[in-house]
């Protein structure tokens, strides 16, 4: 038999007088892992922040709800109360561990601290924990415990994450996006190390995520989450496998992206890369001679047209340089050839006429599109600087043609980017690649962090708009199923060097370097 730990029953939120979970019931068992799962702003992480009341009050509130923890009511208790629950009864890891960790303190004084100002051992004993903690998540001698957060990769920063959210050994673990924008070998590091931690520690684990592949390898239940409501819930392997609702079947849908449609092998090829190699000044040594890193090693490859180049790796191994310096946006050594064209000598000003045939769209949609322009001067700023033959008129049909594209409205023109959710800002930032007629957009991590559904979305927006006008993607991105559905052809990069590389469907089916078969089974059976 196993114990109720926790007990949610009809709990709604609302921020002001605006209702975000209504209704809402759930229950966690000791040692059991439930996921909520749903997309962005379906009311997953507040309705996991209810439960240890980290939510900003007196701004937010509940106009309903029952939160128990082994049968004794959270809802409405006092400071004192929660003070004692956090931490040791009930811990959290956030979704950014980089923003979540204080820039300025070390990582071991930021664990120790949880650990003195809550009386549970005293500095020199709460120092020696460190180390077993460390130890614990993974984090080796080599990580030490005076670093700063900004010395630590993506994945040890989640590791350090991890290791304060034990450090009093909690009865619940709320993980909220655990791996989201995490290489896929370091995501399926971290899952194995969390299955491994509520194995030997005994902890029900609370996960909150939109990694459908996450939820089929860590959850035994599985609430799904759409609107403030939970609209499905039952074992993994019954949703998983025949889901009721039509939200969840969506969801599953949306999962399964289909290959991409066939181009033609015998297309022309517009760009050809031959010993292509980038070198990032980091230092100086002695008598001023600079010390440098190899950020691409020699990399030579062509692009066809109308075809999808996909290009992976984990972070650091050269991919979205690779990128930038084909586009010239980075100075190169080696022969870079477009369209006929030799671009690898030329100066800046002679780059300009290439520039409307080469188009950029960035990871972050958010950082790359300015908040003081709106969407019509965002879309045309191109066509004014490119095209200064058309009149006003001819601009504003132009740009408006390039909206409706990417499937959004007309009256969307005038307004600015924050007004828009992370997929319509994607398509925004598509519409002011492709308003311009380019021959070669490189694509660099254009799905990263969103919906699996708004993946779905951007994949099937990308391959109409291919079509359409011809297009050819130079598209980078740790998301393996995501350039599967794209990539007609895929270069595997590993510390600046081309590890492997050939038509799509073979590398993915049959790689031959154990770095690919890594990469493939990280990505694919993140758990084995």
């Amino acid at each position: 038999m196993t114990n109720r730990l926790i007990e949610v029953t009809d709990l709604s939120v609302a921020f002001a007088d605006n209702a975000v979970v209504e209704g809402v019931s759930f229950h966690i068992d000791e040692g059991e892992t439930l996921a909520l799962v749903g997309e962005s702003g379906s009311g997953k992480t507040v309705s996991a922040l209810s439960i240890p009341q980290l939510l900003p009050y007196p701004y937010a509130g509940h106009p309903s709800g029952s939160i128990k923890l082994m049968g004794e009511e959270l809802m409405g208790a006092g400071d004192t109360k929660l003070l004692a629950v956090r931490g040791s009864e009930i811990s959290m890891i956030f979704q950014e561990p980089m923003t979540s960790l204080n820039p300025l303190h070390k990582i071991g004084r930021q664990v120790t601290e949880l650990l003195v100002l809550n009386n549970v051992l005293d500095k020199r004993s709460a120092n020696e924990k460190v180390r077993e903690l460390f130890d614990l998540v993974g984090l080796d001698d080599s990580i030490r415990v005076d670093a700063y957060p900004h010395e630590l990769s993506g994945g040890q920063r989640q590791r350090v994450m991890i290791a304060m959210a034990l450090a009093q050994e909690p009865k619940l673990l709320i993980a909220d996006e655990p791996t989201t924008a995490l290489d896929v070998t370091i995501q399926k590091q971290i899952l194995e190390l969390l299955q491994s931690l509520q194995e030997r520690l005994g902890m029900a684990l609370l996960l909150i995520t939109h990694d459908l592949t996450v939820v089929r390898s860590l959850a035994q239940r599985i609430c799904v989450m759409n609107s403030g409501r939970i609209v499905e819930e039952g074992n993994a392997k019954q949703i998983f496998t025949a889901p009721e609702h039509d939200y969840t079947k969506h969801l599953l849908a949306a999962e399964f992206l289909s290959e991409p449609p066939k181009a033609d092998s015998a297309s022309e090829t517009i760009a050809s890369i031959d010993n292509l190699e980038v070198n990032y000044v980091i230092g100086r040594q002695w008598f001023g001679r600079p010390k440098t890193l190899a950020a691409v090693k020699g990399v030579s490859l062509e692009i066809k047209a109308g075809h999808t180049l996909g290009v992976v790796g984990e972070s650091g191994s050269g991919k979205t340089t690779l990128g930038m310096a084909i586009l010239r946006m980075l100075p190169s050594e080696g022969q870079i050839v477009f369209m006929g064209n030799e671009l690898s000598s030329l100066k800046a000003k002679d780059m300009k006429r290439f520039r409307k045939d080469l188009q950029i769209v960035f990871q972050d949609p958010y950082g790359s599109l300015s908040p003081r322009m709106t969407v019509s001067q965002i879309i045309g700023e191109g066509l004014r600087i490119h095209s200064p033959e058309l009149d006003e008129f001819e601009r504003e049909s132009i740009v408006r043609d390039a909206l409706i594209d990417v499937g959004l409205q007309e009256d969307m023109l005038k307004r600015y980017p924050h007004e828009f959710s992370g997929g319509q800002r994607q398509r925004i930032s598509i519409a002011r690649a492709i308003v311009l007629r380019p021959k070669l957009i490189v694509m660099d991590e254009p799905t990263s962090a969103l919906d699996v559904s708004v993946q779905s979305q951007i994949v099937d927006l990308l391959r109409e708009v291919q079509a359409k006008y011809d297009l050819v993607y130079l598209f980078i991105s740790h998301d393996l199923k995501v350039v599967r559905a794209l990539a007609h052809y895929l270069v595997v990069m590993k510390n600046g060097n081309v590890i492997e590389q050939g038509e799509a469907g073979q590398v993915f089916d049959s790689p031959k370097e154990a770095y690919t078969r890594e990469l493939m089974d990280a990505a694919f059976s993140p758990l084995g």
